[in-house]
């Protein structure tokens, strides 16, 4: 049995239940059925002992996801770019439209069987596995792990918030230059920093905004709800948007940046992308579509 991830109960303000929390902390399984399907097979823990999904969870309680050394998944032969690889840990760049992880074969969990090699480390994960999750419809810097322990210590910095993200989006309207969003998400509190980089007409929204984004909680679609109930909502979004739903091109939103300490050296190491060239792309049509409307 091999501890993929551990998290510590803090003081709670109100009653939860373990299907709840666990959903809300274990970055490795995406959906509240996947969640609950652990809990069942004894994949998820409650101080180190099999317990069921209502159980009410008590201040100092230990909630850890195992590998219970199943099967390997199928690998999956799609080529993805890797932007850094040693023996601990990798970063990709995903792609847009494919779940992280799942009860599915179509997923970045699969790709990584075909892509990264398995650590030379003596605490080697046998499989490489993602430490956190981006929505299906987002691209981006996806961080992975190779051995057991930089995924716990990584896990653990996702859950304390010292890894900082960076994101870019196209977002309908003329957003300001910067700002600040603190509007709760499902009820909790939420963080939120923008930061407009360009702007220009569309005839489908008024204007479009190509803005940077920063998280500062890990709140679920954190950034799609604030953009969205602050009036300025990302391009290409079905559930949270009122703005241009453009078919076949997906979300315009994408994770351009981590910084986070190297698990093994303690390190502090920054990664950024470029935004996908399709937001650019995008925004110009639009404005040319407008010029032309407006001569």
């Amino acid at each position: 049995m091999i501890i993929l991830e551990q998290h510590t109960v803090p003081k709670l303000d109100s009653p939860v239940i373990l299907l709840d929390y666990a959903f809300e902390v274990i970055t490795l399984i995406p959906s509240k059925s996947g969640i609950k399907k652990a809990i069942k097979q004894g994949e998820i823990l409650v101080d180190y002992k099999q317990e069921k999904s209502g159980l009410r969870l008590k201040e100092g309680q230990t909630i850890v996801l195992v590998d219970l050394e199943n099967k390997p998944p199928k690998p999956l032969n799609i080529d993805l770019e890797i932007i850094f690889e040693d023996e601990h840990i990798a970063l990709i760049n995903k792609p847009a439209g494919i779940e992280v992880s799942g009860n599915k074969y179509y997923t970045i969990q699969n790709a990584l069987v075909a892509n990264i090699g398995r650590s030379g480390e003596p605490d080697a994960l046998r499989w490489a596995r993602p430490v956190h999750r981006l929505d299906r419809p987002t691209s981006g810097l996806l961080l992975v792990a190779k051995t057991a322990s930089s995924l716990m210590q990584l896990g653990q910095e996702f859950e304390n918030r010292n890894i900082k993200k960076k994101y870019h989006a196209v977002v309908s309207g003329n957003i300001p230059d910067k700002g600040t969003i603190t509007l709760p998400v499902n009820d909790k509190n939420a963080l939120s920093e923008y930061h407009c980089l360009y702007r220009c007409r569309s005839l489908k929204t008024n204007w479009l905004s190509l803005a940077e984004l920063t998280p500062h909680t890990g709140r679920t679609h954190q950034l799609r709800i604030h953009m969205a109930e602050s009036g300025f909502p990302i391009a290409g979004d079905k559930q949270y948007g009122t703005g241009p739903i453009l078919k076949g091109k997906g979300l315009f939103l994408a994770s351009t940046g981590l910084e986070f300490n190297h698990p093994k050296t303690n390190l502090s190491v920054n990664y950024s992308i470029d935004h996908p060239e399709k937001f650019d792309a995008f925004m110009k049509r639009e404005e040319e579509r407008w010029n032309r409307y407006n001569k």
